[in-house]
């Protein structure tokens, strides 16, 4: 919304059953219940349905844009869900809701699988990205939890903050940007590499963003924002 006020053109495209209010106010491609071959079922739909036509909507707009890619990701405990055949790798694995029916190794494994299809689309985002060579562009990827398989006994998420496994804490993130980008902001690769593996927290997100689409407001915390320090002059 901040974004959306500032000119950023905004839109929330979701393959989610919803955004619980967190879009209100703003564009919405609402794509979870679409029908295409290869993606949906009728039910739900693969994330790879959050790649159809993302090159239409990005054109739709010539200045600056942001556009959130809401997945389904790995919610359990439908682990074997959210990919296609075609990313079923490890195997055996669970195909029930009721994970009490499988042993860890099958639940581990249709998670495993949900896993490669993540990767598998996050290459494709990055790969439309790229090839819009009169745009500058980047990703920014992050998880909202993790999940438990099994260690200690837990599954799922959700434990309180206080008490939760570091499973369920300690989430991925994975950041690209267009060798245009990097030029127009003075990204410093050497910068970005040595950033690798750091630890950050999601309360960094909303100023690394503003950070990213250089968003003046009084909201915006520099120490907050993950790539202040990479980016050349600031």
């Amino acid at each position: 919304h901040v974004l959306q006020r500032a000119g950023v053109a905004t839109l929330w495209r979701d393959n989610q059953s919803g955004c619980k209010g967190v879009c209100d106010g703003l564009p919405v491609e609402d794509l979870h219940a679409r029908t295409d071959a290869g993606l949906c079922d009728g039910k739900r739909c693969h994330d790879g349905i959050l790649l159809a036509g993302l090159d239409e909507a990005i054109r739709r707009h010539q200045g600056d844009q942001v556009i959130v890619l809401h997945m389904l990701g790995n919610h359990g405990p439908n682990y074997f869900e959210r990919y296609p055949p075609a990313f079923k790798v490890y195997q055996p694995v669970c195909e029930t809701s009721d994970l009490g029916r499988c042993t860890r190794a099958q639940i581990v494994n249709a998670y495993d699988n949900a896993l490669r299809y993540t990767d598998h689309v996050l290459a494709g985002a990055i790969d439309q990205l790229a090839g819009l060579k009169d745009y500058d562009t980047a990703l920014l990827y992050v998880s909202d939890h993790g999940e438990s398989l099994g260690e200690k006994g837990l599954y799922l998420h959700g434990m309180p903050y206080a008490i939760a496994p570091r499973e369920q804490l300690e989430v991925p993130m994975v950041a690209w940007f267009s060798g245009g980008w990097r030029a127009s902001t003075g990204l410093d690769d050497a910068c970005l590499r040595r950033q690798t593996g750091a630890p950050h927290s999601h309360d960094e997100l909303f100023h690394t963003v503003l950070g990213l689409t250089d968003v003046k407001t009084a909201l915006y915390q520099p120490d907050h924002d993950i790539f202040l320090t990479c980016r050349g002059g600031r």
